[in-house]
């Protein structure tokens, strides 16, 4: 350990929740209480409150040897933020609990928090309390956000009908890809003291893994144009995955237009490096957190004059079922294929 570092037994639990925190001001005025007693306070009044959580463990969902802390904290906190997005809510607050094995120190534990603080900064998000612990597995991370909606304006994924656009903002595939690329890194650089793995040119895709962002934008434009998606969600698991859960919930079919999928230039160069199917990227890659929401056919022409956003297919009667139509008019039927923890 670095005659710099502080081991974190030196503060116990309070002192480093002290340490961590003594900087967070609170930014909402439904937040009345936050870090500092048995329990946050909130109030929302006239609105619906949205609670999401999700739960990250070091070798399962991240690995240290190429996520920087400060990284892993902000990715965190976004990813919850964009649950709340994929409700046509807004993220108010977030309670963060960690687990930390005796190899992180304070000054490690701060980096992390330094992201959490950061992401909360730049989307206007209260951090109002969580929990340490040890850990003997290494490091795990839990967020609670809350967030609010109006009555009548809430975003599920039951709602799409048939003949409803299907829609995707940014990209696909981009997360993903900036994945293999780390991985390819970490294995070339096994057992090596000095080595430089070479990123030129491959900035954006490492951006996408690394430090993702929550779609805020794309809700604010659809409720300045007065669209209401009809069935929404975010794309952690993978467009397929997603699209999937929608058309299960709204008991409908889709098709899905293969050209009409948006890929990135450098998503497209890095699967050719590496030799890999590029539209199974797409749909299957995952951590993309852009949002796929469906919206009414009269919407077609607010949609064509929005960038960011794409019209990649539509939805269709249940008994059509729900598939890919690839570049030479091929139909073949989509698949879950995307992200699932227990089979990793």
């Amino acid at each position: 350990m670095s005659e710099n570092q502080t081991e974190i037994a030196t503060l116990g639990e309070f002192g480093l929740i002290k340490k961590l925190t003594e900087s967070v001001k609170l930014k909402n005025a439904s937040s009345l209480k936050g870090v500092g007693d048995d329990a946050a306070v909130l109030d929302y009044q006239d609105k619906l409150q949205l609670v999401t959580t999700d739960l990250l463990l070091e070798g399962i969902h991240f690995d240290l040897t190429y996520v920087p802390l400060k990284h892993l904290g902000y990715k965190a906190a976004v990813v919850n933020f964009s649950d709340i997005y994929a409700m046509n809510g807004t993220p108010k607050q977030i309670t963060v609990s960690i687990g930390v094995s005796k190899r992180f120190t304070v000054e490690h534990i701060q980096q992390l928090y330094e992201g959490i603080n950061l992401a909360c900064e730049v989307y206007g998000v209260d951090l109002v309390g969580g929990d340490t612990s040890a850990s003997i597995t290494g490091l795990i991370i839990s967020i609670t956000c809350i967030g609010e909606g109006e009555k009548g304006k809430i975003v599920y994924r039951d709602g799409a009908k048939e003949n409803d656009l299907i829609c995707v903002s940014g990209d696909l595939g981009a997360a993903y890809m900036g994945l293999q690329l780390l991985e390819r890194e970490r294995v070339a650089s096994a057992g090596m003291k000095d080595f430089n793995p070479d990123f030129s040119g491959k900035e954006y895709i490492l951006e996408r893994q690394l430090k993702p962002e929550a779609r805020k934008d794309i809700i604010e434009i659809l409720a300045k144009k007065g669209i209401l998606p009809t069935a929404m969600m975010d794309i952690s698991d993978g467009l397929s995955s997603e699209l999937l859960h929608i058309c299960t919930q709204s008991h409908t079919g889709c098709r899905i237009y293969e050209e009409r999928i948006p890929i990135d230039y450098q998503t497209a160069v890095m699967a050719s490096e590496l030799n890999m199917n590029l539209v199974t990227a797409a749909l299957n890659g995952g951590e993309d957190y852009e949002l796929l929401f469906t919206v009414p056919l009269e919407m077609h022409e607010k949609l064509q004059e929005t960038d960011g956003i794409r019209i990649i297919g539509h939805i269709t009667k249940p008994e059509l079922g729900c598939a890919l139509i690839t570049r030479d008019g091929t139909e073949m039927e989509l698949r879950a294929q995307g992200w699932n923890a227990f089979n990793n």
